[in-house]
């Protein structure tokens, strides 16, 4: 094994620190910023310092090797890119706020790139003619740029960050579906080499389009994602993926349409109260703006309307809170008292499948103080369109089985797409296929947070004391403290350069001044997996050896430590 030389630390920059970061959220954020691990440079900009690019090199590493194993091949395509062909996709406008744009000296209009489907396409256009170039998978590993409005959490949720990102491309959907499930197993070997407790779920799409989506996700804390989990069998998904279809009931038996005085109730709580009933009676009808349009979205009145899924439905159009100016010159709109009865074709109607045909409701009667009772789905208003578009909650029933839902919070570490022909219809990329006629190429979409899963990993693996990192991506193997004068230090660089020699990565804590206590302290905040202390039995060869993760500890000759740390 090659000699790793040993990293001191009276020669390391890295400065520990005793307090946490005065804007630090979550656990990771803290760690790695009192561990000396990275540093802020801006507002979700982060500086990765010796000991965090040393983990972000492990992960890159493992993540290489298992995309060269499927027969992925890496490139490096430009950060900075031109607008044309995120424009010709529809994603220069579909991103927001969230893209960089710049200009050049000459008035081109550039961004940094978020993801790299558009050139990863126009790069295969440009080298593949004809079926027999593909398959063919291409990857990356780069930063990524996204204007966040709130950057948070550290590296969490940042600017700018480090992603592998890979796309396959295909003839044929079966190609495809091959590609997709080839990443998919190797996202699973990549994340138990990291040590990472993860979980498959479905996903949406979002702005990537496509069809089938599945997240890694990492369950902690600390994580923006939700999702749900079925205890009773295999279903898994990001609350935002959660689907049910409209199961109708007989309304046969619902008495007519009734029109009640309900002064001063405008909200869903207040009516409830008023006439003592639940609000699951009520229906809730929000009003939304879906590209300047008014739309209503109706949805049980004890549930709260997810615009996540709102946004999702309508992409890429815009979807905005109607404001009191959209009820200006509207009379067919009462603030506050509006019900789907009466709306007419000017207001569109989605609702929740719980509204589904034949249930009753008591809802707005869209006129001043008044609500209407047993207002039935399919007799007295007619649904245009049933999506999900409800908040999940605990319990819910998984669509699959029926069981109550469990609900956890989690970090996403991947994602996974099936494009389709989406960017290649947009880039007109086709091949020659076998009959000498053009094939419209199929593409896979894959992406793994390099940076998140550092920041996933501190936040699983973190106990009272600090960061314990698994041995994979730890930044050494073992960390050697010389706690005490002349003859410890002179012992633990001893020791130090033998496990270096045997192919050990160290890192020895050789800094003059500094207490066995703030040393011990150190070691532990930095989380390296053993811990190797030259202390009071050193002047007869004696070595403390401990497991970072257990706490565990033996003594050990000089030989003894190192025939246990090489083996």
């Amino acid at each position: 094994m090659a000699n790793v030389p040993v990293q001191r630390m009276s020669k390391l920059l890295a400065k520990t620190l005793r307090d946490d970061p005065a804007d630090a959220e979550v656990l990771s954020h803290k760690l790695l910023v009192r561990a000396g691990y990275v540093r802020r440079t801006a507002a979700g900009i982060w500086s990765w310092l010796p000991l965090g690019a040393r983990v972000l090199a492990n992960v890159e590493r493992i993540v290489r090797e298992e995309m060269d194993a499927i027969g992925a091949q890496e490139v490096v395509l430009p950060v900075l890119l031109p607008r044309e062909p995120y424009e010709a996709t529809g994603r220069w406008n579909e991103y927001g706020g969230e893209l960089f744009r710049l200009q050049d000296r000459k008035g081109g209009d550039y961004l940094l790139g978020p993801t790299h489907e558009e050139i990863f396409t126009l790069l295969v256009k440009d080298q593949a003619s004809s079926y027999k170039d593909l398959p063919v998978i291409l990857y990356q590993i780069q930063s990524k740029f996204r204007d966040e409005a709130r950057p948070r959490a550290g590296i969490l949720r940042g600017r700018e960050f480090l992603m592998k990102d890979s796309y396959s491309f295909d003839t044929e959907d079966e190609g495809l579906a091959s590609s997709y499930a080839l990443h998919r197993a190797a996202y699973q070997r990549i994340y138990e080499r990291l040590g990472l407790d993860y979980r498959i779920v479905a996903a949406t799409a979002g702005a990537m389009g496509g069809s089938r989506s599945e997240e890694f996700l990492a369950p902690a804390e600390a994580g923006e994602d939700t999702f749900a989990d079925c205890p009773n069998c295999d279903f898994a998904a990001n609350t935002e993926a959660v689907r049910y279809e409209p199961t109708p009931v007989d309304g046969s038996a619902v008495p007519a349409l009734e029109e009640i005085p309900t002064p001063d109730t405008p909200t869903i709580e207040t009516l409830a109260a008023s006439l003592g009933v639940p609000a699951s009676a009520t229906l809730k009808n929000l009003l939304v703006k879906v590209d300047g349009e008014i739309v209503a979205v109706g949805v049980p009145g004890d549930r709260e309307v997810d615009m996540g899924k709102v946004e999702d439905h309508f992409a890429p159009a815009v979807v905005e809170l109607v404001t009191a100016e959209d009820f200006v010159g509207r009379p067919d709109l009462v603030r506050g008292y509006v019900g789907p009865q009466g709306l007419g074709e000017k207001v569109k109607y989605i609702a929740d499948p719980r509204v589904a045909p034949g249930t009753g409701w008591i809802t707005g009667a869209n006129k001043e103080h008044t609500h209407a009772k047993n207002v039935v789905a399919g007799r007295d208003f007619e649904v245009d369109e049933y999506v999900d578009v409800v908040v999940v909650q605990e319990g819910d029933p998984c669509p699959q089985c029926g069981a109550g839902l469990k609900l956890d919070r989690a970090i996403e570490i991947g994602h996974i797409f099936q494009l389709g022909r989406k960017y290649a219809d947009a880039l007109k990329l086709d091949v020659l296929g076998q009959n000498g006629k053009p094939v419209r190429v199929t593409m896979g979409s894959y992406g793994i947070g390099v940076s998140r899963a550092v920041a996933a990993l501190a936040e699983q693996t973190a106990d009272e004391h600090g960061l314990c990192w698994p041995k994979e991506i730890a930044p050494a193997d073992v960390h050697v403290v010389a706690a005490g004068k002349a003859l410890q230090t002179e012992l633990a660089l001893d020791v130090a350069e033998k496990l270096s020699a045997a192919g050990v990565r160290v890192l020895v804590d050789d800094r003059a001044g500094v207490s066995p206590g703030v040393k011990f302290t150190d070691a532990e905040l930095i989380g390296v997996p053993q811990i190797l202390v030259a202390g009071r039995r050193s002047a007869d060869g004696v070595l403390e050896l401990k497991d970072r993760k257990t706490g565990e500890r033996e003594e050990l000759t000089v030989e003894e430590a190192i025939a246990r740390l090489t083996a």
